[in-house]
């Protein structure tokens, strides 16, 4: 019985995992790399040589 248990407790863990958290998580750090770039870029300037 404990081992059905456990089993179903995984599926669900599985399940968020793979339909809520990876993909909030992959959103997040796309999003904080690309607000990262601009802000440097606010404060830098573009990249490529001065001109």
């Amino acid at each position: 019985m404990s081992d059905t248990v456990s089993k179903a407790k995984e599926t669900r863990l599985f399940l968020f995992l793979v339909i809520f958290l990876f993909p909030i998580l992959s959103v997040a750090i796309v999003g904080g790399y690309g607000f990262l770039v601009w802000i440097i870029q606010i404060f830098a300037g573009p990249p490529g040589p001065p001109g």
